[in-house]
């Protein structure tokens, strides 16, 4: 079976909106008044109005017919709100063939009824679909055309007066034109705004369960500072049964002072307050909205119940690494323990010699385990200060060349000019330590096979350690800065992650960029250039 070109004009159409019914009511009331209007003006003619004057009984026995149906077709559109479409064009027709009986009975185009069918064109046109726009007009221009010519080929009117005819039907056909665009424009718009509409709904909903489901406590202050909204955190946190409308004085006494300060400063950047409210140990962060009523969003965070929690967390990386550190003891101490025991039977000198040097190795080993827990657990002593790299790096490289006896023309230094860092400069110094040493360790045996590169972008400094050595296995990069996770039979393992640690407790970040054949660890600094 051929499909349709079109497909049918009155079939069961979407849902239209409401608002489409309420025009048609209104159209049809319009309609009522029109008839009842030209009813009662035929009971009271004057002479310059001209209803019915070539035929009155059939001008008011349309009118009654145009007042009845008005009448029924209202208690159908209020009862029925189905095929739109079909009602629609019901209640066009109605208006196509009355106005041109109307026309008739008043002495055709002389009459000025045929105007109004621009009226009901225009009115159809707001909520029909364009091409039953064009079906209204063209039924609409047979019927003044057919009402003019019966005048003119039986009556006797002049053939000029079929001009305002035609001219009348190109306005119909204009109007249609116009106003099933307009038509088009409005109703896209209108599903765009009912889309944003259900959307922004939706986003609201979203909101509000996210907010009421939050940790924290959430107040929104407006330019005087008084809560306009909150959560239910809030008030359990700040132990108020009412917040809305309250001022912040009487709130956070505390963060008044300092919201006022912080709003005259222009509201950049968010700042945080730790303060006390009601017993309670509180942190509020203070967020500026950015909109023309400088509404303000305060996050009220109980740090009591944050410092549990970072305690707890504490307490649990301790026990892993206390795990860890015993497991790592023991497999030296029972060497240790081993060659002790075939030292005291064994006669030979060369064999003495052997298990004393197993008794010192697994005794270093133990010595920098110790060393590197002890220096794990001052990562949180923090003397940061500014540390100008390129008179600096050039004196840590000469250092570390002697201790660890490298080689002269090894490692190379690409300072970058006037470059500052600040950090903790005992806690620098062990960070590129523990790189240079697994860089130098891995690269091949060559001048140039080590880069220490500094770069400077903006407020931050990146320090790179470059080597030409193998790389990073894939597999094994998700471990590197695990805790006892190394490579080497001689090794702690707590080197890359003593780095790290050292780094965050500096506000640094250390990284493994897989950028270059060889290894490649870039530490991310605070600092800059100097001007």
């Amino acid at each position: 079976m051929a499909n349709l070109a079109y497909s049918p004009l009155f079939a069961r159409e979407d849902r239209p909106p409401d608002s489409f019914w309420i025009s048609l009511q209104y159209f049809n009331l319009y309609r009522i008044v029109i008839a009842l209007v030209f009813l009662v003006a035929t009971y009271f003619q004057y002479e310059p109005v001209n209803f019915g004057a070539h035929d009155l009984r059939l001008f008011r026995a349309v009118c009654i017919g145009y007042l009845v149906l008005g009448i029924a077709l209202q208690f159908v559109v209020r009862s029925v709100r189905e095929r739109f479409n079909l009602q629609l064009s019901v209640h066009a027709l109605l208006d196509v063939v009355t106005i041109p009986l109307l026309m008739y009975a008043s002495g055709g185009m002389r009459s000025g009824l045929g105007v109004m069918l621009l009226i009901s064109l225009t009115g159809v046109g707001l909520v029909a679909p364009l091409r039953l726009n064009y079906l209204y007009a063209a039924l609409a221009v047979i019927a003044v055309l057919l009402e003019e010519i019966y005048w003119v080929l039986a009556l006797d009117l002049p053939s000029a007066s079929m001009v305002p005819a035609g001219l009348l039907s190109m306005g119909y056909f204009a109007t249609a034109s116009a106003t099933g665009w307009l038509a088009q424009r409005l109703a896209a718009n209108e599903r765009l705004a009912r889309e944003r509409g259900r959307a922004l709904a939706n986003q609201m909903r979203v909101n509000q369960l996210v907010i009421a489901d939050m940790q924290d406590g959430v107040l929104t202050l407006d330019r005087q500072g008084r809560v306009v909204e909150h959560n239910p955190q809030a008030m359990r946190l700040l132990g108020m049964e009412a917040l809305r409308g309250q001022a912040l004085a009487a709130v956070l006494p505390g963060l008044e002072p300092r919201w006022r300060a912080w709003r005259d400063a222009g509201g950049r950047p968010p700042v945080s307050v730790d303060l006390e409210a009601r017993g309670k140990e509180v942190r509020a962060r203070l967020l500026d909205t950015g909109t023309e009523d400088r509404t303000t969003v305060v996050f009220v965070e109980d740090m009591t119940r944050s410092r549990e929690q970072a305690q707890q967390l504490k307490l649990a990386a301790l026990g892993r690494l206390t795990a860890n550190i015993a497991h790592e003891i023991r497999n030296p101490l029972s060497a240790i323990s081993h060659a002790s025991e075939l030292l005291v039977e064994e006669r030979r000198e060369q064999d003495r010699g052997r298990l004393t040097r197993i008794i010192h190795d697994n005794t270093m080993r133990l010595e920098r385990l110790v060393a590197d827990v002890l220096q794990l657990n001052r990562r949180d002593r923090v003397a940061a200060e500014r540390i100008v790299l390129n008179a600096w790096l050039r004196a840590f490289v000469d250092e570390f060349s002697a201790n660890e006896e490298v080689a002269a023309g090894r490692i190379v230094l690409e300072p970058a000019r006037d470059a500052w860092v600040e950090f903790d400069r005992e806690h620098l110094r062990q960070v590129l330590w523990n790189l240079l040493r697994n860089a130098v360790r891995h690269a091949r045996a060559e001048a140039g096979s080590v880069r220490l590169a500094v770069r400077a972008f903006g407020d931050q400094v990146e320090l790179n350690v470059i080597d030409n050595g193998p790389g990073v296995p894939e597999s094994v990069r998700g471990q590197l800065f695990e805790p006892f996770f190394t490579t080497d039979s001689k090794g702690t393992g707590l080197g890359l992650y003593l780095a790290r640690e050292l780094s965050a407790a500096n506000r640094a970040q250390l990284e493994y960029v897989a950028d270059l054949p060889g290894a490649h660890f870039r530490v991310v600094c605070r600092g800059g250039v100097s001007a």
